[in-house]
């Protein structure tokens, strides 16, 4: 199925339990196949990852893809460093 990489930003995100990831806020293109490599998350939960800090989901992840996004897998929860944050 085809579909236009614009409609991805703004879609919310969940883990295959139902639990928000975040929000789209960008896509990370491969153009060497000329495909979406990965999702950018700006904003993520801060009960899956410290500090709600920035992640880059793959694209191979997704699960479903309609009105939100369903991961295949994600972390239970993402440790950040104290000096990454800053």
């Amino acid at each position: 199925m085809k579909i236009e990489a614009t409609t991805i930003i703004g879609l919310s995100v969940y883990t295959n339990s139902a639990v928000s990831v975040g929000e789209v806020t960008d896509l990370i293109l491969d153009f060497n196949t000329n495909s979406i490599y990965g999702l950018y998350i700006q904003e993520t939960n801060p009960e899956l990852v410290d500090g709600g800090v920035p992640v880059s989901v793959p694209y191979r992840l997704i699960k479903a893809l309609y009105n939100i996004i369903i991961l295949k897998a994600f972390p239970e929860h993402i440790k950040v460093k104290l000096e990454e944050i800053q």
